[in-house]
C-alpha cells in the first residue's frame, strides 16, 4: 500500500470545500500541527503556568508580560488557540484513518495472484528450479506448508495447466497504522475531555464567568461556581486539621471558578514523617467524606501516589500548607529610633505597625516549622527555605553577610521553625522577609539568628546574620547597638579605651587618639557623613567612603589597618559599657568575646542595609497543618488509557512485524516429465531476518539450499 501525503480529494461540491477536506485530511497537514502542539508544550514546560501577573512583571518585565498575557502562553493548555489545535488534529487525523482504512483492509483481502510471470522474475529475492512432481501436487504441497507456517494461502489455476500459489503473512503492519493514528485520535480527544475546553464552554455558552475577587469562598456568587455534575474539572482545595471543605480552586488564566463537590472533605489528621536530616518521607492525610445527598461518611486515607476516589472524583495528596497558625512575635529594633514591641497573630492575616508617622502593613505569609539547610561548606547556609526546597548557598552571596561559594557535598540540616511574613507601605509596594527562629551555628563557632530578605518573589533571600549572646538571645546584638546610637557611651567608650591604651604622661597621644577614635566611631554609627554626598548611612562602608575622600591611595592600605583595629578595640568598650548598663558582667579579652565581637561588627555594619526599622522574631506559635488536595473528574483518562495501548500496539506492529508476500508459479516442464516453479519474495523492510527466512522458504518449499543454484 503506497503512503500519500495529499488528502482525500473529494470529486464534486464548491472548490473552497473540496480544498479544506484535502488540507485537513493530509499527512503534511497533520505533522504541522504536530509540530506546533510539541513547541508549544515545550514553551508551557519551561514557563510556569497560571502565575499571577506581577510575577511575569518581575521576572520578564512589562512588555514580555503582556505579550505572553496576549499570547495565553501563560495557560497553554487552556488557551483557546491550543484546543482548537488539537480539535483540528483530531479532525485531520481522523479524515487520513478514513481515507486510508478501506485501502489497507481492500489490501489485506488482495492476494495479487494475478501477477505475471514476468514479473516474478524481476523481483530481487526469486528462486527458480525443476520439481519432480506434478504442478497440481506440488501446489498443493507448497500449499499447505505455508498454510501450516502461519501464511494466508490462495491458489490460482491457470489456463494451460499453471498453478500461482500466492501467500501473505505480517497483515498486522498495515493495521498498526490504523492504531497508531486512531491512537492520537483518542489522545487528543482524552485532552479535550479533561482539559479546560468544558469548563470553557461553561462561560461562554452556560452564564458562568470566572472570578477575579477576594474574599470568602461563601461570599462569591453563583455565577462563578460550577455544577457537582461538571463532567469534568481538575482544581485543588485547602483543608485545614480539623475543618471541611467542599469547594475547589479552578486556577483560570484571568482568575478562578468555584468548583462546588458532591461531598466535603473533612481532615481529621495530617500525618508527616520526617528523615533524620529533616526532609520529609511521608505526608498522609487521614479524611471524612461527607456525601451531601445521603449524608453518608466514608473514612479514606490518602497519601502521594495513593489518591481516594468517591462518586467518580479522585482526591490527590499535593501537599501541605499551614491551615492558620498562631503566632507571637517580638519586634527587635533595627534602628536607633525603633523601639521593641510584641504582637500576635494568625498565618494568613495581617495587622497595622506605626512609629507614628509612617505606617506599614504587616502580613503573617508562612510559619515553617521544618527548616532543612546545607551545611556542606563547614555549615554555611545554602538555601532558605522549608523541607520542600533543600538548596540555599546562593541566598547569602550578598551584603547582608558574607558567605563563600563552594562545590561540596551537602550535609543537611534541620535548623528549626522560621516565620515568613511581608512589610507593605502605603504605597502597596511590599518586601518579603523571612526570620529563623533559633540561633545557627553557620561554621565558625558563633551561633547567629538569620534574618532574611528580598525584594521580589524570584529573588533569592539575603541574610542578616546577627550573633547569639551568652544567653542565647539578640539581646546583647540590640544593647549593642542603641549603645553605639548614644552618643555619651560613644565618647565614655573612647575615653576608656584611651585610659587603656595610652600613656598618661604622653597627653599628646591621647588626644590625637581620642580625636581619630572618635571621627572614626561617630562615622560608624552614622552621626556623621563621610562626605556631603556619601551613599552610606554608617557601618565600615562609610568607613571606607571617608577614606577614598581624605586619605591619598598609596596610604590608604596601613592607614585602613590602622583605624581597623583603633575601632574594633573601641567597639569592644562599647560593647561592656551596654552590659554594664544592663547590670551584667564585662565580658573577657579571649577567644570566645572576639569572635562575638567580630560577628556583632559586621552585623551592625551590615544592619545599616536592612530595609526595615525592626525584624519580627518568632517567640511561640502554635502550628496548624491543613492539606492541600488535588480533586479530580476525568472521564477522558480512560479514553487516553486505551489510546496508548494502541499507539503501544501500533508502533510495536510497525516497527517489528514485517509484510511479506510470497508468490510460486508452477507449470509443466517443457524438456521433461517434472514441474518448473519459480518463486519470488517481496518484503517491505529488507533485513538479514528476511534474507534468512527467503533461504529458508526456498529449502523448505522447493528443496533449493544457500549452496546450490538458483
Amino acid at each position: 500500500m503506497s503512503v500519500f501525503t495529499h488528502g482525500l480529494r473529494v470529486r464534486s461540491g464548491p472548490h473552497a470545500v473540496r480544498a479544506l477536506v484535502e488540507l485537513l485530511s493530509s499527512m503534511r497537514f497533520a505533522i504541522a500541527l504536530l509540530t506546533v502542539i510539541c513547541i508549544a508544550s515545550i514553551i508551557g514546560t519551561v514557563l510556569k503556568q497560571h502565575e499571577p501577573i506581577n510575577n511575569y512583571i518581575n521576572q520578564f518585565g512589562p512588555f514580555w508580560a503582556e505579550v505572553f498575557r496576549a499570547a495565553r502562553l501563560d495557560s497553554i493548555y487552556s488557551a483557546w488557540w491550543f484546543l482548537l489545535i488539537l480539535a483540528f488534529l483530531v479532525v485531520s487525523t481522523s479524515l487520513c484513518i478514513a481515507r486510508n482504512t478501506p485501502r489497507i483492509f481492500a489490501d489485506l483481502k488482495n492476494y495479487k495472484e494475478s501477477i505475471r510471470v514476468q514479473s516474478l522474475r524481476a523481483f530481487g529475492q526469486r528462486a527458480e528450479t525443476v520439481l519432480q512432481e506434478t504442478p497440481d501436487g506440488a501446489a498443493n504441497r507448497i500449499g499447505q506448508l505455508l498454510a501450516g507456517g502461519g501464511w494466508k494461502v490462495k491458489l490460482q489455476h491457470r489456463d494451460g495447466d499453471g498453478w500461482m500459489v500466492a501467500a501473505r503473512a505480517g497483515g498486522a503492519h498495515k493495521l498498526g497504522y490504523i492504531a497508531a493514528h486512531g491512537a492520537i485520535v483518542l489522545v487528543c480527544l482524552g485532552g479535550l475531555f479533561d482539559g479546560d475546553l468544558i469548563v470553557r464552554a461553561q462561560t461562554w455558552f452556560n452564564g458562568k464567568s470566572v472570578y477575579t475577587g477576594g474574599g470568602l469562598i461563601a461570599d462569591v456568587a453563583p455565577q462563578h461556581r460550577l455544577s457537582p455534575n461538571n463532567p469534568t474539572f481538575r482544581g485543588n482545595i485547602l483543608v485545614p486539621e480539623g475543618g471541611q471543605g467542599s469547594v475547589a480552586i479552578l486556577i483560570q488564566s484571568d482568575g478562578v471558578l468555584l468548583q462546588e463537590l458532591p461531598f466535603s472533605i473533612e481532615l481529621k489528621k495530617f500525618i508527616v514523617d520526617y528523615y533524620a536530616t529533616g526532609m520529609p518521607k511521608l505526608f498522609a492525610s487521614e479524611v471524612v467524606l461527607h456525601d451531601r445527598e445521603t449524608g453518608r461518611q466514608v473514612p479514606a486515607r490518602i497519601e502521594v501516589n495513593h489518591p481516594a476516589s468517591y462518586k467518580g472524583i479522585e482526591i490527590y495528596q499535593s501537599s501541605f500548607d499551614d491551615g492558620g497558625s498562631s503566632v507571637k512575635l517580638k519586634a527587635v529594633p533595627m534602628g536607633a529610633a525603633a523601639k521593641s514591641f510584641e504582637l500576635e497573630g494568625v498565618i494568613g492575616n495581617s495587622a497595622e505597625i506605626t512609629n507614628g508617622t509612617e505606617r506599614l502593613t504587616l502580613e503573617y505569609t508562612a510559619l515553617r516549622v521544618i527548616n532543612v539547610e546545607n551545611f556542606g561548606d563547614a555549615g554555611a547556609l545554602t538555601s532558605g527555605a522549608d523541607v520542600r526546597k533543600v538548596d540555599l548557598r546562593s541566598d547569602i552571596e550578598s551584603r547582608l553577610g558574607a558567605a563563600n561559594k563552594t562545590n561540596k557535598p551537602k550535609v543537611l540540616r534541620n535548623i528549626g521553625p522560621s516565620i515568613g511574613y511581608k512589610l507593605r507601605d502605603a504605597a502597596g509596594q511590599a518586601r518579603e522577609y523571612q526570620n529563623y527562629m533559633v540561633p545557627v551555628d553557620t561554621g565558625d563557632g558563633q551561633p547567629v539568628f538569620l534574618l532574611g530578605m528580598r525584594e521580589r518573589p524570584e529573588e533569592p533571600f539575603r541574610y542578616l546574620r546577627v550573633p547569639a549572646d551568652d544567653q542565647g538571645s539578640m539581646d546583647g546584638f540590640v544593647r549593642m547597638r542603641a549603645a553605639l546610637a548614644d552618643a555619651d557611651m560613644r565618647t565614655r567608650a573612647i575615653e576608656r579605651y584611651i585610659a587603656r591604651t595610652t600613656d598618661p604622661k604622653r597627653p599628646e597621644l591621647a588626644q590625637q587618639l581620642r580625636i581619630s577614635a572618635g571621627r572614626a566611631l561617630a562615622l560608624f554609627a552614622g552621626a556623621e557623613r563621610a562626605k556631603a554626598d556619601a551613599v552610606s548611612s554608617g557601618g565600615w562602608q562609610a568607613i571606607a567612603e571617608f577614606m577614598e575622600a581624605n586619605v591619598p591611595e598609596a596610604e590608604r592600605e596601613r592607614a585602613g589597618a590602622v583605624l581597623v583595629r583603633i575601632l574594633n578595640d573601641v567597639l569592644y568598650e562599647v560593647l561592656n559599657l551596654s552590659r554594664e548598663k544592663a547590670s551584667l558582667a564585662v565580658l573577657p579579652a579571649d577567644d570566645k568575646t572576639q569572635t562575638f565581637l567580630t560577628q556583632a561588627v559586621l552585623a551592625l555594619s551590615d544592619s545599616y542595609f536592612y530595609p526595615a526599622p525592626v525584624a519580627m522574631m518568632l517567640t511561640d506559635f502554635q502550628q496548624v497543618q491543613a492539606s492541600v488536595f488535588q480533586v479530580a473528574r476525568a472521564p477522558g483518562k480512560n479514553i487516553v488509557y486505551l489510546g496508548c495501548l494502541l499507539l503501544i500496539v501500533g508502533i510495536f506492529a510497525m516497527l517489528y512485524v514485517r509484510e511479506r508476500r510470497l508468490w510460486v508459479w508452477l507449470a509443466k516442464d517443457a524438456k521433461g516429465g517434472g514441474t518448473e516453479a519459480t518463486m519470488a519474495f517481496s518484503v517491505n523492510r529488507k533485513t538479514i531476518d528476511s534474507d534468512r527466512e527467503f533461504e529458508r522458504l526456498k529449502d523448505r518449499l522447493l528443496a533449493l539450499r544457500k549452496d546450490s543454484a538458483s
